[in-house]
């Protein structure tokens, strides 16, 4: 595709020795011709503990409305029972004590579980912008590739026109006997 080397140094403005190991990979997929791109959900994914699945799935759920409106019926229900059903024997009379347990016990387990899920959707987002600089590079590359194709093409073809034309010059010099204004 082209001599590495120069390539390396006419377009990173350091030498091969001096590349990242991202910029070194797309280079060989470069010039291998391979793809760069990628799925990048299946990719993080498969790279996900059981534990990063559970917590984004955990997160997953504890943001939904679906969540936030059954939780509602919940404590409705709760303060229901304990104040008008049974007035007599509630298991929590107002002011809801054990209810206030659990919704803290609830709130400090879900807590670090959400902080967990956005770490890793900051994970996610550096993975995803990673990629992306990869493909945008390989672009380049390419782009930078087609360009020098077509330089050389037009020099080419320019200096093949210039060689016709000195050597009609030539033809037409010899006929008239006079140098032609060129």
């Amino acid at each position: 595709m082209y001599n590495l080397p120069n390539f390396v140094h006419q377009h990173f403005d350091k030498t091969a020795d001096e590349l990242g190991d991202i910029e070194k990979r797309v280079l060989r997929k470069a010039h291998e011709r391979k793809i760069v791109s990628t799925d990048i959900n299946a990719a993080f994914s498969a790279e996900a503990s059981t534990g990063e699945r559970l917590a984004d799935n955990i997160a997953r759920i504890g943001g939904s409305w679906s969540f936030i409106l059954a939780f509602l019926a919940f404590l409705v229900v709760w303060c229901v029972v304990n104040t008008i059903v049974l007035v007599t024997r509630a298991f929590d009379p107002y002011p809801f004590i054990f209810l206030n347990l659990v919704l803290s016990m609830l709130a400090a387990i879900q807590a670090p579980i959400i902080m967990m899920s956005q770490n890793r959707q900051a994970e996610r987002d550096r993975f995803e912008a990673a990629k992306d600089y990869e493909v945008n590079l390989k672009a380049e590359l390419e782009v930078l590739s087609l360009h020098q194709k077509i330089d050389l093409r037009v020099l080419t073809e320019l200096s093949a026109l210039r060689e016709e034309i000195a050597r009609l010059s030539g033809r037409i010099e010899d006929r008239s006997g006079e140098s032609p204004i060129i």
